[in-house]
């Protein structure tokens, strides 16, 4: 793996806390390759020095282990079920992942009747950075095609919330993997290695306090109708480190109007509310993302432009605070998913709407807004704006 292999609080403990009627049919999986061989060896750890570790550090009742997956907290799932004094957190940055990951564990009573569907030692966090504890274990895997600054943002904060004496445990799906290990080697020489046919596996004991912690956030600007914005990004949130083309182009499609109630779902950073909420204080953005790191850059952003009249929700659900009250909707849907998403993304801006508001939304690919637009909206228009398109309806 190399740099160039590499392309992302609210807290959930129960699964009563999931949406009814999801899109997707849950099902128990197998974990992926990186996550699985990570547990095999995390299983032949001596757990006694943690437990040791965390009794000096004046916590007598088990010592704290903190994950991350790249599925649905299998390995997680697996060590807390294995060890009762073990308190792990599963971290995720988006509330989507988070909410599958909580199913995913209470289904195990279909398949095992005498299990606990939750166990009472594991929570899943769905939080812009790892929760500020002291760990004595971390558990990171990682995929090559994942985005390489929120591979080491992550690497640092898990290493940096242990205990002097604990272990950091990482894995990756490249057998052949170079970079992995060079990154590991910044924080400590020795490096333990396991490789396998599909993965390969790091340890690495935490001797001594980081001497620097590196900011990975970004700060750039923009100008909006000759007022300057300030926005924040981050890794593991869209466009990190720019001003997506898409963004700008949405900005330049829609006026404000005073007293207008606006929504964007899927803020990211948070560049078109901000933007929108600068033009006029009187009308109010309400901004929606299933990422918990975009709402923090977004906070960051409304601090450094001075403004209060932007709210937030962490929400993946496409049900949102005051239905049916919106003036219009705001929305860069992502490509992938093959539409579902962007279907998702519709929909959400169909109910939230009042009747007569607007939906405008950006696209690099219009064939599928014009054959599906319609659908919910009347009023319909799709025309080229530079290298995108915009997409407008009004709810009926």
């Amino acid at each position: 793996m190399s740099a160039s292999d590499f392309h992302q609080e609210d807290e959930f403990t129960t699964p009563l806390d999931v949406p009814e009627s999801p899109a997707w049919k849950p099902e128990r999986l197998a974990p992926r390759c990186e996550e699985a061989r990570l547990w095999e060896i995390v299983r032949e750890l001596d757990l006694e020095p943690y437990r040791r570790l965390a009794n000096a550090s004046g916590r007598e009742s088990g010592f704290q282990v903190a994950c991350v997956s790249t599925g649905r907290a299998q390995a997680s799932e697996s060590l807390a079920r294995a060890t009762p004094d073990a308190h792990v957190t599963v971290w995720y940055l988006d509330q989507f992942q988070s909410y599958r990951a909580i199913e995913h564990i209470g289904m195990v009573e279909n398949t095992n009747p005498n299990a606990t569907p939750v166990p009472p030692n594991l929570r899943v966090v769905c939080t812009a950075d790892l929760p500020e504890e002291r760990y004595q274990l971390a558990l990171l895997p990682l995929i090559s095609s994942g985005e390489v600054e929120l591979a080491r943002d992550s690497l640092q904060q898990m290493f940096h919330r242990l205990d002097i004496g604990g272990r950091l445990v990482v894995s990756v799906d490249n057998p052949e993997d170079k970079w992995l290990h060079d990154q590991l080697k910044n924080f400590e020489k020795s490096v333990k290695v396991r490789k396998f046919d599909d993965a390969m596996v790091y340890m690495i004991d935490k001797l001594s306090p980081l001497k620097k912690l590196k900011d990975f956030s970004c700060e750039l600007a923009f100008r909006d109708c000759e007022e300057l914005i300030r926005f924040i990004t981050r890794p593991g949130v869209f466009s990190h480190r720019q001003l997506d083309n898409g963004a700008r182009q949405l900005l330049d499609a829609v006026d404000v109007y005073p007293q207008a109630r606006i929504l964007e779902i899927g803020c990211g950073s948070g560049s078109v509310s901000l933007g929108i909420a600068k033009r006029d204080p009187s009308a109010s953005v309400h901004a929606v993302d299933s990422n918990a790191r975009s709402l923090d850059c977004l906070a960051r952003g409304m601090e450094l432009n001075g403004l209060s009249n932007i709210t937030m929700e962490l929400n993946h659900s496409g049900v949102y605070g005051e239905p049916g009250q919106f003036d219009m909707a705001l929305a860069n849907p992502p490509y992938f998913g093959d539409f579902r998403i962007a279907e998702k993304f519709l929909a959400a801006a169909h109910r939230s709407l009042r009747q007569g508001g607007r939906l405008v939304l950006v696209s690099k690919q219009p064939k599928w807004y014009q054959e599906n637009l319609e659908r919910w909206f009347i009023e319909c228009e799709v025309f080229p704006s530079r290298r995108y398109h915009i997409a407008s309806g009004v709810k009926p």
